[in-house]
């Protein structure tokens, strides 16, 4: 994901977004047809047979198409494109045809947990933290992923059942790779309907005790979060999301992961070798 580091750190104006959709929704079908699934069985990983290379190329000649001079910068994301395309797939399923407004935002994806497996988001969301570089100051482990897998890693430890605490632990950053100047409410957008009201909600909340220790959190936040059920589970997470940013740390992979908490389902996880 070379390209990435191109990426604004900063909130993207108006008019940027809208043709930066534009361009999204133009690479993309210049994409679909060389990696389209079966209509009624699309590869679990479907998404990833065009890779960083391939998705830089037909954002650059899509905005040639287009008309438009582009800064690197203000290119769409891998993500964007990969919206997209999941929008040309449900399009082409449906037999609707998807189609941009010049006026409006173009169409991305109304519902990814709609029309894709859970685990395919989660999965489309957490790869990019793998280029977010993070201040050593507060992380020197690292990249956000590798900080997200440490704090799966001690997440499966306190609580190896809990699927919904556990992908609270592995995705609790995903807003950093979207908007990193907010990316808890990025985050929390991103990942809804996806993920249970339980795990949405320590997602929204994880950096609350940290302003509530630093004493800038706000009274009636406070009350809310110490009210909740959760705030046991709160204080958990954000327990471990302080102590996953050990350099060097030995974690699993992204696909262990969550092949893991995929087997949650079927408690595979009591079976042992």
């Amino acid at each position: 994901m070379k390209h990435d580091r191109y990426r604004s750190k900063y909130r993207v104006p108006k008019a940027t977004q809208r043709l930066r959709g534009q361009i999204a929704l133009e690479a993309a079908r210049r994409i679909f047809p060389t990696i389209a699934p079966p209509d009624d069985a699309p590869a679990e990983n479907w998404l990833d047979a065009a890779g960083p290379n391939e998705l830089y190329v037909a954002k650059r000649k899509a905005a040639a198409v287009l008309g438009h001079r582009v800064r690197p910068g203000d290119l769409p994301s891998d993500e964007e494109i990969r919206e997209q395309l999941v929008a040309l797939w449900r399009g082409s399923t449906t037999g609707v045809a998807e189609a941009a407004d010049e006026e409006d935002e173009p169409e991305a994806v109304i519902s990814l947990a709609d029309h894709l497996d859970r685990f395919a988001i989660f999965r489309m969301r957490l790869v990019p933290l793998e280029s977010v570089k993070q201040n050593p100051k507060y992380h020197p482990e690292g990249d956000a992923l590798y900080h997200s897998l440490q704090v799966f890693e001690l997440a499966r430890e306190a609580r190896p059942y809990d699927e919904e605490f556990l992908l609270a632990a592995l995705l609790h950053d995903v807003g950093k790779a979207i908007d990193p100047q907010d990316h808890v409410r990025s985050g929390v957008e991103s990942l809804r309907g996806s993920v249970t009201d339980r795990t949405l909600w320590l997602i929204e909340h994880h950096m609350d005790l940290l302003a509530l220790r630093d004493g800038r959190l706000n009274q009636r936040v406070r009350r809310e979060i110490e009210a909740s059920e959760l705030f046991d589970d709160l204080k958990l997470l954000r327990e471990l999301d302080d102590a996953g940013r050990v350099p060097g740390q030995v974690v699993g992979t992204l696909d262990e992961a969550l092949d893991y908490i995929r087997g949650l389902e079927s408690e595979s996880y009591l079976e042992t070798d």
